[in-house]
C-alpha cells in the first residue's frame, strides 16, 4: 500500500461527542482530485433505495467509483461534504460511513439541505494523490 498523503498532526484532538472524522489533517500531495456531489443513482438514472442506509452505501460506492477513475481510493480522501435531507438520520448514516471510510478519516462537514426529489443524501469528496 502506498504511503498516505494525509496525516493527523500530533496533538490533534476533538471533543468526545465528535463523529467519525478527523479534527484536522495535514496533506502532502502532488495532485488534488475533486468529485462532484454524488447521490444514490445508477448509470441509467434510477434512484437506488428509499432509506438513508441504502442510499449512503450506494452514494459512497459512486464516490469510490469516481475516485478510481483518477487512480485514487477512499483512503486518499481528505475532505468530505455531506448534505442530508434529515439530520435525524445522522446516526444511521454515521454507522455506514464508519464501516466504509478508512482511518484516518477525512475532515468533514455535514448539513441539512433540501435535495432533489427522492434523494436523502449527497456526498462530495476531495482526495490527494501523493
Amino acid at each position: 500500500m502506498a504511503e498516505s498523503a494525509k496525516t493527523v498532526p500530533q496533538g490533534a484532538k476533538q471533543h468526545k461527542t465528535a463523529g467519525p472524522y478527523s479534527p484536522v489533517l495535514e496533506i502532502s500531495c502532488s495532485k488534488i482530485i475533486v468529485i462532484s456531489g454524488q447521490v444514490a443513482v445508477d448509470f441509467d438514472g434510477n434512484m437506488i433505495g428509499d432509506d438513508i442506509e441504502t442510499q449512503t452505501i450506494y452514494t459512497l460506492e459512486n464516490c469510490k467509483r469516481n475516485l478510481e477513475t483518477a487512480n485514487c481510493s477512499l483512503a486518499d480522501v481528505f475532505k468530505v461534504n455531506i448534505y442530508m435531507v434529515d439530520l435525524d438520520d445522522w446516526n444511521k448514516m454515521n454507522k455506514i460511513y464508519t464501516q466504509i471510510l478508512p482511518e484516518p478519516r477525512p475532515v468533514r462537514t455535514a448539513i441539512q439541505a433540501k435535495l432533489l426529489p427522492g434523494v436523502l443524501i449527497e456526498i462530495e469528496m476531495w482526495a490527494a494523490k501523493k
